[in-house]
């Protein structure tokens, strides 16, 4: 008969099962995976960057400083038409809504180059940098539209330069225009009444680009011209004058004016 001690006994002397040993395909023993090699392997494929892939960035914290844009100021012009030019107008011409008043729509800038573009390989990017330092905009190339064998002109050979400026670089130009430019030209009297189109737009030559302040004249390669458009939103050449007139364009007096004075 057996005893419980003896049941016990049986238990414990009883040999435990050999575990399997894992072979590779050469038959050789494999290493057992200890829970310790396995997290530190599956924390080594999440913390690896892949190839190629730049690294995100940090996420920004809410205690970095936060820069506010400063809000650009007002052209100076821009505000003598608000304040001044406009009550004039309405005044003399006697208009019964404010959208009637007459206003700067756009100017535009344009450089013929001609002939100089098939002797001189750099006349367009000299050009192109003379315009852009006056207008502070970079302008777009104007090509020939059909070839003319007597002037050697190419169809699509590049023939001059043009910009058009809106809003804030208008008023910026056409300040800088009537207060520092013009004044600079030599025995000046003032620009031509009669350079107006008979719709309010008015056109001025310049023969050279140094009147201005922004162009070195030790930086140029050679004199050229431009031609100023200032386009209005007025009917008449009457109306458009005068609007230039108050904008602090300087145009040349009258005959009747010289006699009174």
């Amino acid at each position: 008969m057996t005893t419980e001690n003896d049941k016990d006994k049986d238990q414990i002397e009883a040999p435990k099962p050999a575990k399997a040993r894992r072979t590779t395909k050469d038959g050789a023993k494999a290493k057992p995976k200890t829970a310790t090699a396995a997290k530190s392997k599956a924390k080594a494929k999440t913390t690896r960057a892949p190839r190629g892939k730049a690294k995100a960035a940090a996420p920004a914290t809410d205690d970095a400083p936060k820069v506010a844009a400063e809000p650009l100021a007002v052209p100076r012009l821009l505000t003598r038409y608000r304040d001044e030019v406009t009550g004039t107008l309405t005044k003399e011409f006697e208009y019964g809504s404010p959208m009637e008043v007459p206003r700067l729509t756009k100017i535009l800038l344009n450089i013929g180059i001609g002939a100089e573009a098939i002797t001189n390989s750099k006349a367009v990017e000299n050009a192109s940098g003379d315009l852009t330092l006056i207008s502070g905009q970079h302008p777009i190339t104007t090509r020939a539209r059909k070839s003319i064998a007597a002037f050697k002109v190419r169809e699509g050979m590049p023939m001059g330069l043009t910009v058009t400026l809106r809003n804030r670089r208008m008023y910026e130009f056409f300040d800088r225009l009537v207060s520092s430019a013009l004044p600079r030209i030599r025995d000046f009297r003032g620009v031509s009444r009669e350079s107006f189109d008979g719709r309010g737009n008015y056109a001025l030559g310049i023969s050279e680009q140094v009147i201005f302040p922004e162009i070195d004249y030790n930086s140029i390669d050679r004199m050229r011209g431009l031609q100023v458009v200032v386009v209005t939103s007025a009917n008449t050449d009457r109306e458009g004058l005068r609007l230039l007139e108050l904008l602090g364009v300087p145009f040349a007096r009258t005959e009747e004016e010289l006699a009174v004075a």
